[in-house]
């Protein structure tokens, strides 16, 4: 499993030194180069594909970009690199999948390209924690494009009008939901938050398990979701959203429960810190302002693990690439500062990786709202709130089907998780 050292070192200063610029008009060692890139969709995608003439004009490479949704990403690289395509050079994905992508020799380490081209990598600039993420057995496998952690935001308007204080505990926030959905006549859903099978629902359901004294594994390994915290955990999720959530939150992904509250349509919400960046934006926000940002709460006295995440978001160059080393330049190129610096100023980007760009003065004037509350969510984040074995995409699939017939009331929550704990340790075994 992956381990977190040296999470943040956000006091001390960020290197000073201005990176060497790519190889030059006249010197382009890969003109006419062409590469595939599979990103997310995300605001560092869309940043960098605003940037893409910059490179190209600098290298001599075409970057090719399709963009999927997170939750289809991971199936269709197992599709790709267990078919060995060769489809793309360049893919993205959560650091949770990299004990596999390893194991399974579908990615190639980087330390050698990034020796070779050390002119447009600097180590020292990347939040170590993201960075260290990325790191197995001594070799360096992805660059980490982007982080985050998850914080309760709340609207700080709506719970003064009625008597509310900042949500503290699991308690607070149904409290909270109940009171506005009521209070309203459900016009503003109490509470959001993402409901969709799969990964989606299952990250932010994570907050939970952990914050209510559970975990993914017991101490041999094995999947430990149906105990008696986890349990409690489901029936809260679901019954919060079931009584106080919106229409159709059951297919609710991050985009749709973004949506909903920054348009001013419910009162709480429980995701990504990345979120706060939209919240504040006034050109796609009707809440700029108005929003309060705690951290998730912590039920249990003896907890497993932290409530918030630590979630890390790379680019690794496939081993059937046949551009390998134009591969690893744009993924140096895609992570260094002077992108992340720019990307700040282009969309709403709050998941930097540089400590140059987070410690900057346009960060701290665009995301000042909020930088205190993520940077504590970030220093306490998880690294295993989602599992981070082989087996991950398998545990997670099974899991987010347990949710969602915990919502849907197909099944109790007891009987939904024990579904999965057999599903998961037949993955484990095998």
């Amino acid at each position: 499993m992956l381990n977190r050292r040296n999470l943040l070192m956000l006091g001390a200063a960020a290197a000073t030194l201005s990176l060497p610029s790519l190889a030059s008009a006249e010197d382009k060692p890969f003109n006419g180069v062409q590469i595939s890139v599979l990103l997310e969709g995300h605001p560092t995608t869309d940043a960098i594909q605003k940037m893409l003439p910059e490179f190209k004009e600098k290298t001599g490479i075409d970057v090719a970009v399709e963009v999927v949704p997170e939750a289809d990403i991971t199936a269709k690289e197992l599709l790709e690199f267990s078919s060995k395509s060769g489809r793309y050079d360049v893919v993205q994905n959560n650091i949770i999948y990299l004990p596999g992508f390893v194991k399974s020799g579908y990615i190639v380490p980087l330390d050698d390209f990034l020796a070779k081209y050390k002119e447009n990598f600097d180590k020292a600039d990347f939040v170590p924690g993201y960075f260290n993420t990325n790191v197995l057995d001594g070799k360096l496998y992805g660059l980490p494009v982007y982080g985050e952690s998850t914080f309760v935001m709340y609207r700080k308007d709506l719970f003064e009008q009625y008597g509310l204080a900042a949500p503290k505990s699991f308690e607070d926030i149904e409290n909270a939901a109940k009171t506005i959905s009521e209070k309203t006549n459900k016009q503003i859903a109490g509470i959001t938050m993402r409901g969709q099978q799969g990964i989606q629902g299952v990250y932010v359901w994570a907050a939970y398990l952990w914050g209510f004294g559970g975990s993914f594994f017991d101490a041999s390994g094995k999947s430990a979701l149906a105990t008696p915290e986890g349990i409690a955990a489901l029936d809260a999720f679901t019954k919060v959203l079931k009584d106080y959530g919106p229409v159709g939150v059951a297919n609710f992904g991050w985009e749709e429960n973004r949506l909903l509250f920054q348009q001013g349509k419910a009162a709480i919400t429980l995701d990504a810190t990345v979120n706060g960046a939209y919240n504040e934006d006034p050109a796609v926000s009707t809440v700029v302002g108005k929003v309060g940002y705690v951290p998730v709460p912590m039920k249990s006295t003896s907890p497993k693990g932290g409530s918030s995440s630590l979630a890390v978001h790379s680019m690794y160059v496939s081993t059937e690439s046949k551009n390998q080393e134009a591969a690893a330049l744009f993924a140096a190129w895609a992570t260094a500062k002077e992108q992340q610096l720019k990307s700040i100023e282009t969309d709403p980007n709050s998941g930097v990786t540089s400590l140059s760009a987070l410690n900057s003065d346009s960060f701290g004037k665009r995301y000042g709202a909020f930088k205190e509350g993520m940077i504590a969510a970030i220093n306490a984040g998880n690294p295993q709130y989602l599992p981070t074995v082989e087996q991950a995409n398998e545990i997670i699939n099974n899991t987010g089907i347990a949710v969602s017939k915990a919502l849907a009331g197909t099944a109790s929550a007891a009987d939904a998780l024990k579904e999965a704990d057999e599903a998961n340790n037949a993955a484990l075994a095998r």
